[in-house]
C-alpha cells in the first residue's frame, strides 16, 4: 500500500497563533529593554573612571543582548511564516551564520574595551605610584634636613 509524500506544511491558525505570540514576546523584551537602559542611566550621575568604564561595558552589553534578542525574534517572525521544514531549515542556519559572525564581532569589540581600561588602569596606577614614591621622598629629605639642622 503506497503512501504519497507527507504533508508538513504549518496550518495558517497555527501560524497566526504563534506569530501574535511572538510579537507580545518581542514587546515585553522591549519593555525590559527600556528598564535596563534607566537602570544604566541612573548611574551615568557617578564621576569615577572605573564606574563611568562599568557602565560603558553594561551599556555595550545591553547593546549586545538587544541586537541578539532582536535577531532572535526576527527568526521567530520568519519560522512562523514559514510554508515548510525546508524554509525553516533554510532560516536557521542563516541565522546561525549571523548569529556567529555577530558573536566573533561583539567578542572583538569587549576585548578591545577591556585591554584599553587595563592599559587606562595601569598607567593610571603607575602615576600614582611614581607621585607616591616622590612625596615619600620629598618626606624623607625634609626629615633628613632637619636632622642635619639640630
Amino acid at each position: 500500500m503506497a503512501q504519497g509524500p507527507l504533508n508538513y506544511d504549518i496550518p495558517t491558525e497555527m501560524r497566526d497563533f504563534a506569530e501574535k505570540s511572538v510579537e507580545q514576546a518581542k514587546k515585553a523584551f522591549d519593555g525590559f529593554l527600556g528598564a535596563a537602559n534607566k537602570a544604566v542611566s541612573a548611574a551615568e550621575s557617578q564621576a569615577s573612571s572605573v564606574q563611568l568604564t562599568g557602565k560603558d561595558f553594561a551599556t555595550k552589553a545591553i547593546g549586545y543582548a538587544e541586537r541578539n534578542v532582536g535577531a532572535a525574534f526576527d527568526l521567530a517572525q520568519k519560522l512562523v511564516r514559514s510554508k515548510d521544514v525546508q524554509e525553516v531549515m533554510q532560516h536557521q542556519a542563516d541565522y546561525v551564520r549571523a548569529q556567529m559572525a555577530q558573536l566573533q564581532e561583539q567578542m572583538q569589540e569587549l576585548g578591545a574595551s577591556v585591554q584599553s581600561t587595563v592599559q587606562k588602569a595601569t598607567a593610571e596606577a603607575q602615576a600614582n605610584m611614581q607621585k607616591a614614591t616622590a612625596d615619600a621622598q620629598a618626606t624623607v629629605q625634609k626629615a633628613a634636613e632637619g636632622l642635619k639642622r639640630k
